[in-house]
């Protein structure tokens, strides 16, 4: 069909396409205006390997290797931390230690659907399994391109519970890493300490004292230092007033895209109708 003959079909319509534009409109405003508001915590972390008097540099002999000042991945100890905040077990500290349990539980009665799901039998208290669910959808780790930073994200309904979650999880995350350093560097001391115990040799217990004043050194660093893989640079922190959905830049995508839905719409329509065979004469 030639274009001229597709607009010609598509402004014939317009008695259609203008119901039907202020019907979506109407439609698509109300959900947005309606939809359930959230604050964002926000909280700007550091690897604290990027300080020249970090745990890493202080527990290791060796400095940076190779190549990795331009690998912008994460790793050492902040990319266990990172890890660690989307684990299940930040998601069973967060559902004995807050209340999202409860949170979910008022989100699912106050859901569209919850009325079907109550007739159906399908409703159910929340578990450790929705608040993993919700953990993931809800907290953005963001790299900055301009440094070395990162950048935590958090939305929850309550503007405290949002502050509150976030620093836990800073906090979890952050001890996950220690509680694991520990745990290496004092099994290593009783297996050195046992086998001093035993060794008799000279030659063979100077380098066996070596190795353990090393690893009471790294004990001593990791109860000392407070950041062992992160540093807060800024925050946590979350605006006065809910952020989440962007209603402005919503409502604006909206009125560009309804318009283009009723034109492909019609202008679909107006195709399928000139494809059809013409029918005959008496038929």
């Amino acid at each position: 069909m030639p274009l001229h003959h597709l607009l010609r079909g598509v402004l014939r319509l317009w008695r259609w396409l203008l119901p039907a534009l202020l019907l979506m409109l109407g439609l698509g405003g109300a959900v947005i205006l309606n939809w359930p508001r959230a604050y964002l915590a926000e909280a700007v972390v550091a690897p604290a390997e990027t300080t020249g008097v970090a745990v890493s540099t202080l527990i290791s002999a060796n400095g940076l290797t190779p190549g990795s000042l331009l690998d912008t991945r994460p790793g050492g100890n902040f990319a266990v931390y990172l890890s660690a905040l989307r684990s299940p077990e930040a998601a069973a500290m967060l559902a004995r230690d807050t209340a999202i349990l409860a949170d979910l539980a008022a989100q699912g009665e106050a859901g569209l659907l919850a009325p079907l799901k109550q007739l159906l039998g399908l409703g159910r208290a929340p578990d450790g399994d929705d608040v993993e669910r919700w953990l993931d959808r809800n907290l953005a780790v963001t790299q900055s391109l301009a440094s070395v930073t990162w950048t935590l994200e958090l939305a929850h309904p309550r503007r405290e519970a949002a502050l509150d979650a976030l620093v836990r999880l800073h906090g979890f995350a952050e001890a996950r890493v220690r509680q694991d350093l520990m745990a290496v560097a004092q099994r290593r001391i009783a297996a050195l300490e046992g086998r001093l115990g035993q060794e008799r040799d000279i030659y063979v217990r100077t380098p066996l004292f070596e190795l353990l004043a090393q690893h009471q050194r790294i004990a001593l660093v990791l109860r000392a230092d407070e950041a062992v893989a992160a540093r807060m640079v800024s925050g946590p922190g979350a605006p006065l007033r809910p952020s989440l959905p962007n209603r402005p830049l919503l409502l604006a995508l909206l009125l560009v895209a309804a318009p283009l839905a009723c034109l492909f719409l019609a202008a679909c329509w107006v195709l399928l109708r000139g494809s059809q065979p013409p029918r005959r004469a008496g038929a």
